[in-house]
């Protein structure tokens, strides 16, 4: 171990629920049939890096709770400085609900720092074409979050990059994070240095305030720890945009669970800071922590 990361490492993507769906109501139409873990509170998300002390995260809301964010809202109050949030926030609706900005401003003083949007890909179809965020909603978002210092959080695949790069030629001072690396993957024991999803992701640099969520790296990878088949993607993604606009990530509590929860965390903290020669002892903190303390702590 080259850096000491113990009580610093930030986990930039965590979904986290809690059992208890007397007290943290369901929306209607979901059941606990739905979780993808029985339990996932922050205590349980604590175990998977117990080795590593301390890890601060992002917790990304839950599909099952709809449009109530309390949940994490109050894991955010209970444990302050450690935690931050990224929740949902409709950019368009079919029902009265509050304007996108205002919404916004409301939950940041909450904890909530960034707003998850999914990709045309990632949705339902509105039918909406390439341009998916042409619409009133998207650009209130992109202005508050430019306004505020607050951060969109996208769920996409690379077809969704070009109309980000579209609104981020727009809104330029807009802090957008990338979410799992826009769903680039290792396939065939490899990841074809000029294959077009990675130039896509790749020219999003440009644009100074795209950060990229680097994992979870037990799905993107095709092979057990210590997922070696990813460094090369690891590589072009971190050359293209800086390890100071590329942030670790586990997803833990997401929909594929790790087979040894506490083996395959550590694996994924070791990848960048044992495996990934290419970079150096800050390099690998900003990865690791710096980028995340930045970018959605506001640090």
């Amino acid at each position: 171990m080259t850096i000491d990361v113990r009580d610093k490492l930030v986990d930039a993507h965590v979904h986290v629920h809690s059992p208890d769906t007397e007290r943290y109501p369901l929306a209607p139409g979901f059941t606990k049939d739905d979780f993808w873990y029985r339990s996932m509170t922050p205590e349980d998300y604590a175990r998977y890096g117990r080795r590593f002390g301390t890890v601060r995260a992002n917790l990304v809301h839950p599909t099952w709770y709809g449009l109530d964010h309390s949940y994490i809202i109050d894991c955010i109050a209970n444990a302050s400085g450690r935690y931050v949030g990224t929740d949902i926030v409709p950019a368009m609706s079919d029902v009265a609900l509050p304007p996108p900005d205002r919404a916004m401003d409301a939950l940041a003083e909450r904890g909530i720092r960034a707003f998850r949007i999914r990709g045309g890909s990632a949705r339902a179809d509105f039918r909406m074409g390439a341009r998916w965020m042409d619409a009133p909603g998207y650009d209130a978002m992109f202005e508050t979050a430019a306004n505020y210092g607050l951060v969109l959080s996208f769920l996409v695949s690379p077809d969704d990059l070009p109309e980000i790069d579209r609104m981020c030629g727009r809104y330029p001072d807009t802090r957008v994070v990338i979410d799992h690396v826009a769903g680039i993957r290792v396939r065939d024991g490899r990841v074809n240095e000029k294959h077009v999803d990675v130039e896509m992701l790749r020219d999003l640099a440009r644009h100074r305030e795209i950060t990229v969520k680097l994992g979870p790296f037990h799905v993107l990878s095709e092979q057990p720890p210590p997922f070696l088949d990813l460094l090369p993607l690891l590589r072009r993604v971190i050359d293209a945009f800086g390890p100071d606009r590329c942030m670790w990530e586990t997803d833990v509590g997401g929909p594929v669970p790790m087979s040894d929860p506490e083996a395959v965390y550590a694996a994924t903290v070791d990848l960048i800071l044992e495996q990934a020669d290419f970079l150096s002892d800050v390099d690998r903190e900003w990865v690791l922590f710096r980028t995340a303390e930045r970018v959605l702590f506001g640090e």
